[in-house]
């Protein structure tokens, strides 16, 4: 799904069906919003149990010892993975969470558990939604690239005002540059003033009988969907991705992946494809930088250790079934 538009190298239209709109690629919003959106909506439709808010004074709301204890890798983890993502271009936030959501489940040691309210999928995908969002600003500020979309326009907006990002902007005008930062962490404290209070208020939006949320929410994607191009093909791509989601729920195939292997598809392959032509076709440009062969050794352990913890489990249980064997 990430080849479909126009090809970066031959400028020739792939796999659009000759529709006009799809020349720019499969758009994030509406895929997003059918797998999660629709898809969610037509899985609840099969459950038949009666909803209840839960009527109990709210407390507890800041988290305990015991959850900073079991957070706290995450939270390293996720803040170093999602500071990373945002500063690399095409990074955001959003690749950032489900990058570390995706890396949390792959080395907890209770994966199952993901899902159903384990701290650690929450914990890290959000350190890594702040991280990101700070660490785009270095790649704006020090070499005048953004990064994504929201750091493009807050580019566009410096230069409406006369003023250039790059490695002069530290000595031109110091005051901008320190203002951004001290406005991350007020902007976080506000986060937290106001989420609290207002978590009482959200939880009074469950209350809206499902029959009548569920249509809201199919009616608000499809509003959206079509907002994004003014075109009916994103509205079908939004239904379409709806049912995919409804199938991936109902055979327990996780979505996640496939958002974040749609963003970065693209920007995988014009990477690839950039430095082939750079080396003549030549793969070993690719391993014969010590980063980038660490990054991709890296890579290739997150693929084998679901391997690696299957054939250490089963060599403990074959080792298990022996004592007990040999005990008599």
């Amino acid at each position: 799904m990430g080849s479909v538009g126009i090809d970066p190298i031959s400028g020739y239209q792939r796999f659009t069906f000759g529709l006009l709109t799809l020349s720019e690629g499969i758009n994030f919003i509406p895929v997003a919003m059918g797998l999660f959106g629709i898809g969610e909506v037509l899985a609840s439709t099969e459950e038949s149990a009666k909803r209840q808010v839960l009527k109990t004074a709210l407390a507890g709301l800041l988290p305990t010892k015991d959850d900073w204890i079991r957070a706290r890798g995450a939270l390293v983890r996720g803040s170093f993975l999602g500071f990373l993502i945002g500063a690399l271009p095409g990074g955001g936030a959003i690749i950032a969470s489900f990058a570390s959501y995706a890396v949390e489940k792959r080395i907890s040691k209770h994966p199952e558990k993901f899902g159903r309210g384990a701290i650690e999928g929450v914990a890290g995908p959000e350190a890594a939604n702040n991280a990101a969002a700070s660490g785009a600003f270095i790649p704006l500020f020090t070499l005048g690239l953004p990064s994504n979309a929201a750091t493009a326009m807050i580019f566009a907006a410096l230069l409406l005002h006369g003023l250039r990002p790059g490695p002069l902007l530290f000595t031109a005008n110091p005051d901008l540059v320190w203002g951004v930062i001290a406005s991350m962490y007020i902007g976080n404290l506000m986060l937290l003033a106001l989420n609290l209070p207002l978590i009482g208020i959200f939880v009074q939006m469950l209350r809206v009988p499902y029959p009548v949320l569920a249509p809201l929410i199919v009616l608000f994607c499809l509003v959206g969907a079509y907002s994004v191009n003014n075109s009916v093909v994103d509205v079908w791509v939004l239904i379409s991705f709806g049912i995919l989601g409804y199938f991936s729920r109902k055979l327990r195939f996780d979505a996640a992946p496939l958002i974040l292997a749609l963003i970065l598809g693209p920007i995988m392959e014009n990477s690839l494809r950039q430095s082939l032509i750079a080396s003549r076709g030549d793969f070993s440009v690719f391993f014969g930088r010590p980063i980038s062969a660490a990054l991709l050794a890296a890579a290739l352990a997150l693929v084998l250790l679901p391997a690696l913890r299957w054939g250490v489990g089963l060599w403990a249980r074959r080792a298990a079934v022996g004592t007990r064997v040999a005990l008599p």
